[in-house]
């Protein structure tokens, strides 16, 4: 394997050591301010160059990235997190390890790290990406440009074997881990041991759900326009992002909730045969064997009719509050009917993240979480925006936690 590094130099993984990688000479570099004025320069160089590529296109999570880097996002982020009566620079070294199931995380996860000033190292997935390459391409090109030499010093980009010994190496001189994955991947590497003074940023294995008012659904003109949405959220990265809702809630009364079903899944698979969505034969005997196990441990459950293979519905006539082990790819919903949003409390668990809705106003979002206060839910938002990043995730204020403030009294 390789390792990729932004002044296009690369190493063989099976020697790798501190000297070559040249970790003591990064632990010498400064960090930078918060939003610096060259890392928001960069960012935005960086958006217009991968949204003038053809390929971007092809992509609309690499679209998406780029979006999140133009020059009026960054002013309107900057404005969020950014205080400027503080002192507040990067951490220094921070190690990334990105996902394996989510193509352009590792793109996000630096440049988080880059608007909190750190130095970077970010561990890629081993998987092929045309994603990952695309926008290392463009990485790579306007980093050529000398105003951007100190960027340039503070990415570092790699990929490895994981097994290889190279994360406990860059591990020892971090002032920082970022790890993303599952609960096996993170509690793996927590046992690495780190520089005493790094801090662990965790975001393992999480469960998320969706909420929809009927009644307002039925009134909805354009049902096929939150059809696409919902499919964005769900399908195109096969149901595998934390973010994406694996239980349905419908909130209403019985006639309105069977209508706006038969609706909502007629139109839904439709939209799934017309973005030729492919289901691999080993989902569909996934989702069988899913359904066998979680029919043995509830018996208050049972599977809606379906023609094809494209989308499972689980009828569920009580909240089980262990749906979230039952949790399938490529189109297993679980489905409960409510009559009011504070219904769901009675499921939400501490690995519950995302609650995407549509109809429900946004001051009964409030006191739901006002009134409730339940054990999990990080992020609330509308139907096709799940997978949109934000620099506050899973309950983290990212730029706070990847930086440090100097007080001075």
């Amino acid at each position: 394997m390789i390792l990729i590094q932004m002044e296009t130099e690369t190493y063989n993984l099976t020697n790798l050591t501190i000297a070559n990688l040249n970790l003591k000479n990064l632990k010498k570099l400064n960090s930078l301010d918060v939003f610096s004025t060259t890392t928001c320069s960069w960012l935005s160089d960086l958006s217009r160059f991968l949204l003038k590529d053809p390929k971007t296109k092809k992509y609309p999570d690499v679209a998406t990235f780029a979006f999140f880097c133009r020059k009026a996002n960054l002013s309107k982020l900057k404005a969020k997190h950014y205080n400027p009566n503080e002192i507040r620079i990067g951490k220094g070294i921070a190690f990334h390890i990105a996902p394996s199931n989510v193509p352009v995380n590792f793109a996000y996860t630096l440049i988080s790290g880059l608007l909190a000033g750190n130095i970077n190292i970010v561990k890629i997935p081993s998987k092929y990406f045309e994603q990952i390459d695309l926008i290392i391409n463009a990485i790579n090109k306007t980093l050529e440009k000398p105003e951007f030499n100190e960027i340039k010093k503070r990415i570092f980009i790699i990929k490895y074997d994981t097994n290889s010994d190279v994360t406990s190496i860059i591990s020892t001189i971090c002032d920082l881990r970022i790890i993303w994955g599952g609960n096996e991947t993170v509690s793996n590497i927590k046992k690495i041991t780190s520089n005493p003074k790094s801090l662990d940023i965790s975001f393992p294995d999480r469960y998320s759900i969706c909420a929809i008012d009927a009644n307002e659904y039925l009134g909805l003109e354009n049902k096929l326009k939150l059809s696409e949405s919902f499919f964005n959220d769900t399908y195109l990265f096969d149901q595998n992002a934390c973010t994406a809702p694996h239980s349905l809630f419908w909130i209403g009364s019985p006639n309105d909730i069977a209508k706006a079903k038969l609706i909502f899944w007629e139109i839904l698979e439709k939209t799934i045969k017309e973005k030729n969505y492919l289901l691999h034969e080993i989902t569909a005997v996934d989702k069988i064997v899913t359904f066998y196990n979680q029919s043995l441990a509830q018996d208050s459950i049972t599977k809606n009719s379906s023609k094809n293979n494209l989308i499972w519905r689980i009828n569920n006539n009580v909240i089980n509050k262990n749906t979230d082990k039952f949790r399938c790819t490529s189109g297993y919903f679980n489905e409960f009917e409510i009559t009011h949003l504070n219904e769901i409390d009675k499921l939400i668990k501490r690995n519950y993240q995302t609650l995407s809705y549509f109809g429900i106003h946004k001051d009964d979002l409030i006191s739901f979480f006002k009134e409730n206060k339940p054990l999990g839910i990080d992020r609330v938002v509308p139907i096709g925006n799940t997978l949109d990043f934000s620099l506050n995730w899973d309950g983290y204020d990212l730029i706070n936690q990847m930086s440090r403030i100097i007080e001075i009294n």
